[in-house]
């Protein structure tokens, strides 16, 4: 693993620094771990109370920031160590104030890279700030900010090169949000608009404006309560005691406010903040202080759904600069009442505001920091090794989350499940294959319930003459879309999921494999109707495993009647660079050369094995630029003859190419494939065009979509479980548990 040292203060210190990066260490370990070892140099000064680390911690070095001679002892230190390939340096104008002259000279001295995060860039420096940082810019190899504005500021007032810089946000915690009303329940706040603020204690914070603006706010809405959350900043607290804490009570009873405010003097667990947060109504931020670059503060409530107002820091002019929030004047209660009325009165303006703010802040989550400050190491170390990304644990909560009577609910809103959406056969299938899946490797959590669940529902779509409808609405009633849709591929996914569960029937009670059975020969009437390539395809795979348990002539001939008519499809269409089975690429693309290659191991035609070796070739020069895969856009799809991918991906398409690849690489050993698989799913963890994540681990489920500028944040049925089943799958080739084929 390449060592990064990370200068900053960290934990147990509390600060607000110290808090972003072990933030930022956590994110990156987590998602880099066997790439990147970060190891911390931690901040402290003489006056402060001294801390102690853990080894857990990996705090490898301490620099006291009030003895000049450690910072060029420090230097030496990391000069000297041949595994140290970074120096990554969180800068405050405060932490290295004492010491200032030391703390350049040591970056001056440094042989290694430097990248050097600002969290305050001043816009009117004095000329003896202005001469440190230009000295700060001169030796460093890359400088990060965290706002547009804070880039503009270093080119146009220190005349920073556009090249040495990089914007990378202040992280944001994934949240898998909870019903608001019951965390007001627990926290015993029901009934309550609650209005909050967070962070350590000082008069910067300037939570008086909200004090002066409550009388008004209540007058119109009595049952508001405001949390000031947070203990009284240790240097504050070391200097002037709970002076200011005192000044707030003082005018609380002053204000008559004793049951409209409520203090939270602790400094909370994160999952606590967390739910603080998400139970909160509007956010308060009121700093005082102009030149505040950013808020760690302001973005998490953000991150958690809350509608915010504003003072107008940079940051906050910049995030909410469409309306997403409101502005209001430094220290002006008039203003603040105002708004803080209008928002209470409005539900509608509260959660387009939330869900604004969400997808701002998606792409801010710590997962995607680490992302940006990873590929940042990559330039700035040794960008020839590639990245390892980590894989996430194998976790079905947010498939049982929104797995219900009558099989899994169709959509979402956020990771919240939208029961009106009804159910589909499609959903339900897929969900089926993932979590006999699950059973059949020992990995993550399933309840036979579920899978009782799904084989009922299949049993429930299927007609008397073997076909299946595809649609219900919430209370299990077929709704008209099942006249509207084509529902051939539907039909498919059911039988290929139907064969599935009777390859690894073994796993459950035997009358389940007798009634699945049952409903799978009753669909044998429809394979001859079938010309749908994807449908072919589907019942292809379906028969294949079916045959694994089930040994017969009569399905062998199936598979020869459905594999000829793919060959069919192939001999019109493919030609010259073309050799695909239609004369465009569509969505889910792998799931027909893969099915041509089953045909092949069940009945043995070596032209099967011959035009899924061509056309998976074929798909995979489309679908890979470089080690990164870029799956066919489902806005226009792909045409003979055209090579513009556009944009629009969606999981659906990645797990078939995982999928797909996993196949191949069991059938002809070629590493290729393997490598090509784990690039392929590292997709979900980020090695798409927008360095994004798709998974979340927060809530077990899967955006729905990659745009051009953006992520599409439902976390719905098919995004989730598809990538469950690309995960699955490299847990079988991994672990060399050869059960099945996936």
């Amino acid at each position: 693993m390449r060592k990064i040292v990370c200068i900053t203060t960290y934990p147990p210190r509390e600060c607000g620094i110290a808090t972003f990066a072990q933030d930022l260490v956590r994110a990156i370990q987590s998602k880099f771990g066997d790439s990147y070892s970060i190891r911390i140099c931690a901040v402290e000064a003489s006056d402060m109370e001294k801390h102690a680390y853990t080894r857990k911690q990996a705090v490898e070095y301490v620099l006291n920031t009030s003895d000049a001679s450690a910072f060029g002892t420090l230097a030496r230190q990391l000069n000297e160590d041949p595994e140290v390939e970074v120096v990554l340096v969180q800068h405050e104008f405060g932490l290295y104030a004492e010491q200032e002259e030391a703390f350049l000279e040591m970056l001056e001295q440094l042989s290694k890279p430097v990248i050097l995060t600002f969290h305050t860039v001043l816009s009117q420096p004095s000329l003896a700030m202005y001469g440190s940082v230009r000295r700060m810019i001169a030796v460093c190899k890359y400088l990060v900010v965290m706002t547009q504005n804070s880039r503009r500021i270093l080119q146009r007032v220190y005349h920073a090169d556009d090249d040495k810089i990089r914007v990378i946000p202040h992280g944001t915690h994934l949240v898998s949000f909870k019903d608001k009303n019951l965390l007001k329940s627990f926290y015993k706040l029901s009934g309550r608009r609650v209005l909050s603020t967070f962070g350590l204690l000082s008069p910067g914070k300037s939570i008086e404006t909200t004090l002066d603006a409550l009388p008004d706010i209540v007058k119109e809405n009595p049952a508001v309560i405001f949390l000031i959350i947070g203990k009284t900043h240790p240097g504050v607290l070391k200097v002037e005691g709970e002076s200011y804490r005192n000044l707030l009570k003082a005018k609380i009873k002053e204000l008559h406010l004793e049951e409209h405010v409520l203090f939270i003097n602790q400094y909370l667990e994160l999952p606590v903040l967390l739910e603080y947060l998400q139970l909160t109504d509007v956010y308060l931020f009121t700093s005082s202080d102009p030149n505040q670059a950013v808020s760690g503060t302001f973005v998490y409530a953000i991150s958690c759904g809350c509608p915010i107002i504003a003072t107008p820091i940079p940051h906050a002019l910049e995030l909410l600069n469409d309306d997403s929030g409101i502005i209001f004047n430094f220290k002006d209660s008039v203003q603040l009442a105002i708004a803080a009325n209008r928002l209470l009165a409005d539900e509608s303006l509260r959660t387009e505001m939330k869900l604004v703010g969400l997808q701002k802040t998606a792409a801010t989550a710590w997962e995607n920091v680490a992302i940006a400050y990873t590929l940042l190491f990559q330039e700035t170390g040794k960008p020839e090794e590639e990245l390892i990304y980590s894989l996430p644990p194998v976790n079905t909560s947010h498939i049982r989350r929104m797995s219900r009577q009558w099989g899994i609910i169709q959509f979402a809103k956020g990771n919240r499940p939208d029961s009106s959406t009804g159910y589909t056969l499609d959903d339900t299938a897929r969900a089926l294959i993932a979590m006999c899946q699950v059973v059949a490797i020992g990995e993550g959590k399933v309840k036979e319930r579920y899978i009782r669940t799904y084989l009922n529902f299949i049993r429930y779509c299927q007609q008397p003459d073997g076909s299946f409808l595809n649609y219900t609405d919430r209370d299990g009633l077929f709704t008209p879309q099942n006249q509207e849709v084509g529902l051939d591929d539907s039909n498919g996914r059911a039988i290929c999921a139907l064969g599935y569960f009777i390859s690894c029937s073994a796993h459950f009670p035997a009358l389940w494999k007798e009634e699945a059975v049952a409903v799978f020969k009753r669909t044998f009437q429809q394979f001859s109707r079938i010309e749908s390539p994807r449908s072919i395809a589907f019942m292809l795979e379906g028969l294949y495993y079916y045959t694994r348990v089930c040994t017969s002539a009569q399905a062998d001939a199936y598979i020869g009647l459905l594999a000829n008519k793919l060959v069919q499809c192939y001999r019109r269409t493919a030609g010259g660079e073309w050799l695909w089975f239609e004369t465009y690429l569509t969505y889910d693309n792998g799931i027909l050369p893969e099915s041509m290659l089953l045909a092949y191991l069940a009945i043995g035609r070596e032209e099967y094995k011959q035009i899924a070796l061509e056309a998976f070739e074929f798909l995979l020069k489309k679908l890979f630029v470089g080690n990164r895969l870029q799956v066919v856009s489902n806005q226009g799809w792909m045409h003979k003859g055209n090579t513009h991918h556009g944009f629009g991906e969606q999981p659906v398409d990645v797990a078939g190419t995982v999928i797909a690849l996993g196949t191949f690489y069991q059938v002809f050993k070629e590493e290729k494939y393997l490598r090509m698989q784990t690039d392929a799913f590292n997709w979900f963890l980020g090695n798409n065009h927008l360095h994004q994540i798709i998974y979340n681990p927060a809530t077990g489920g899967c955006y729905d979509g990659l745009e051009e500028n953006n992520i599409n944040l439902n976390q719905g049925a098919e995004s989730t479980v598809c990538y469950l089943m690309a995960r699955l799958a490299l847990v079988v080739l991994r672990q060399e548990k050869q059960l099945f084929i996936l």
